[in-house]
């Protein structure tokens, strides 16, 4: 794998997946983290750990969280990967 040109940990706010239905938030909520960390790392790109998926289905599709802490990384390819960052 190439080398790791940015590193960052940052805080999304959830707050948005609120508005779709019920039963569609936790999928919502894995497009909200995509679309972020898109944005803000300039790449469209983006592999998220199973650890991100784990934590926003923790209590099923209806309740994901308000907030989630990831740690993301940009590689030289413009490839970003993300992971959950620990507390």
């Amino acid at each position: 794998m190439a080398d790791i040109l940015n590193e960052q940990i940052y805080i999304i706010p959830l707050r948005d997946v609120k508005k779709a239905p019920r039963w569609k938030r936790s999928n919502r909520a894995i497009k909200e983290i995509r679309s972020y960390l898109s944005k803000h790392m300039k790449s469209e790109e983006i592999k998220l750990d199973k650890s991100i998926n784990e934590k926003v289905w923790e209590h099923g599709s209806e309740k994901p969280p308000r907030k989630i802490r990831v740690r993301a990384m940009k590689f030289e390819d413009g490839q970003v990967q993300a992971e959950l960052a620990e507390e």
